[in-house]
């Protein structure tokens, strides 16, 4: 499980990576779809940084120490981290569904791999407890 969860931390980090491309970039993104769908209207907005830190830097970040903690199996804090990071996920979901209105989809393929690795991490927290167990 430890490597399924590294692979998924290094695809939360590409679709980071990308993100973090679109919030410097001035170019017409791939992902700018339609007035619903568009990575450039969320990456250059008021919300795409924190202390002056872009959000998807922070992404990176996250998905590196996430997966770190998968490989050295430090069960617990990766469940810590792994429930933080779903829960800041949402709430940037939440600043696209309503205040924004505007959806990007670098940022919903890294909310379901936040998700899926919150999953993951609580699965493999109870599996260890279990283990101790018996």
């Amino acid at each position: 499980m430890r490597y399924l969860i590294a692979l998924l931390a290094i695809c939360g980090i590409v679709v980071s990576s990308l993100a973090l491309h679109v919030h410097y970039s001035t170019d017409i993104q791939p992902c700018s779809i339609n007035e619903k769908w568009d990575c450039g209207i969320v990456n250059h907005s008021r919300f795409a940084e924190i202390a002056h830190i872009p959000v998807a830097a922070i992404g990176i970040a996250g998905y590196a120490v996430l997966g770190i903690l998968g490989l050295l199996r430090w069960n617990r804090l990766l469940l810590a981290a792994s429930l933080l990071g779903l829960a800041f996920s949402l709430y940037l979901t939440h600043i696209e569904a309503h205040l924004l209105q505007v959806w990007c989809l670098y940022c919903v393929i890294s909310q379901v791999i936040i998700a899926l690795l919150a999953l993951l991490a609580t699965a493999a927290a109870v599996t260890r407890v279990r283990s101790k167990a018996t």
